[in-house]
């Protein structure tokens, strides 16, 4: 996969934005599902949509949910959600954003450290 991936655990690994053309990579790779964490157009009208990314991750098998959270102002219930993702989503899981930074955080937040 030419998109840097960062694994935080053996079921978890976050990377920077991703495009609708990534996704037979992502499920090339073993990843059964992905949480896009990038609100839409947050980079600008350059920035794959995220229904475009949903769709060609169902095409490749994927499992994928839309959690759009601002970058510098995560909440609680962003953390809660994102957890919940975590146990129903069917490991191992790929989460990205614009950097990969607020998937980690929230992982880390999620998962009590």
């Amino acid at each position: 996969m030419a998109v840097p991936v960062n694994p935080l655990s053996a079921d978890f690994a976050v990377a920077p934005q991703l495009a609708p053309g990534d996704m037979q990579a992502v499920a090339q790779a073993g990843y059964k599902s992905v949480i896009i964490n990038r609100p839409d157009f947050e980079g600008g009208a350059d920035q794959p949509s995220s229904a475009d990314v949903m769709e060609a991750a169902r095409a490749a098998g994927l499992q994928v949910e839309y959690q759009p959270v601002v970058s510098g102002s995560i909440t609680q219930q962003d953390v809660e959600r994102f957890g919940q993702l975590l146990e129903a989503l069917p490991a191992p899981v790929l989460a990205y954003c614009r950097s990969g930074g607020r998937c980690t955080t929230l992982y880390r937040a999620a998962k009590g450290g």
